[in-house]
């Protein structure tokens, strides 16, 4: 099978080529270092050529609220045109949890406009809304960082490796197109404070971490479940505490 995976030289997409191949599939990594632009649509006919499945796990390079929708909706726009002519029979994009609850946000708005303009077009799709990544700990911490001091709220959180994500947004890729999305989390739920305290200790970082109420989140006052799947998520396998351990960090 070959699968085409936009962004796949970045954090997840390289894990998800990876892990395709070691399948045997053919994984394409196609991003702008490898001439393939979702924006002005270089390469996107030559990589998608023969595919069978794509995957979007691309990222918008800035998050100011205009240019971050303008790059979702014109990328994803580019990339079902393209896979409409080429024949793609499923189109997976990665998501995040909560999105329809962070809204105060113009990045979550622009991943929500991402969602609709894939559920209203002609290619089978599946959406695969992820947590928080393990890997992203430390730049969480330092946007809540105010005066030396760690602000977040007491809301629920439960964070997932890397390296899950890629396993399921590959699984989900060779597998029937869903027509729906499905979430995927980490093993472990935790108050979001509690495991700031917790995980900035085991890195050696002597912040103090105070619980907030008022406390935002890249800009957003979260719920108390904003953060965390609903329903019966897939679970990563990975506790924070072993892929800690494994990343040496």
């Amino acid at each position: 099978m070959k699968v085409v995976v936009i962004g796949g030289t970045g954090l997840i997409g390289s894990k998800i080529v990876a892990k395709l191949g070691e399948h045997g599939h053919e994984a394409v990594p196609a991003a702008p270092n490898t001439g393939v632009n979702t924006i002005t649509g270089e390469g996107l006919t030559e990589a998608l050529a023969g595919a069978d499945v794509v995957i979007d796990v691309s990222n918008s390079p800035v998050w100011e609220d205009a240019a971050v929708l303008e790059f979702f909706e014109t990328s994803t726009r580019n990339l079902l045109a393209a896979e409409a002519a080429a024949g793609v029979g499923h189109h997976v994009a990665l998501s995040v949890v909560g999105t329809e609850l962070l809204l105060e946000s113009g990045y979550f708005r622009a991943k929500l406009a991402q969602e609709k303009l894939i559920e209203g077009s002609s290619i089978p799709y599946s959406i695969v809304r992820a947590t928080q990544f393990f890997e992203f700990v430390p730049s969480i911490a330092d946007a809540a960082t105010q005066d030396g001091t760690v602000r977040l709220a007491h809301v629920f959180f439960q964070p997932i490796a890397g390296d899950d994500v890629a396993q399921a947004v590959g699984r989900t890729a060779v597998g029937s197109p869903l027509n729906g999305k499905l979430e995927v989390a980490g093993p472990e739920r935790y108050r979001m404070d509690d495991f700031f305290r917790h995980a900035l200790a085991a890195r050696n970082d002597d912040r103090e971490v105070v619980t907030d109420a008022n406390a935002v989140y890249f800009g957003v006052s979260p719920s108390e479940a904003a953060l965390v799947p609903g329903g019966e998520p897939i679970l990563g396998e990975a506790r924070y505490d072993e892929w800690l351990g494994r990343a040496g960090s």
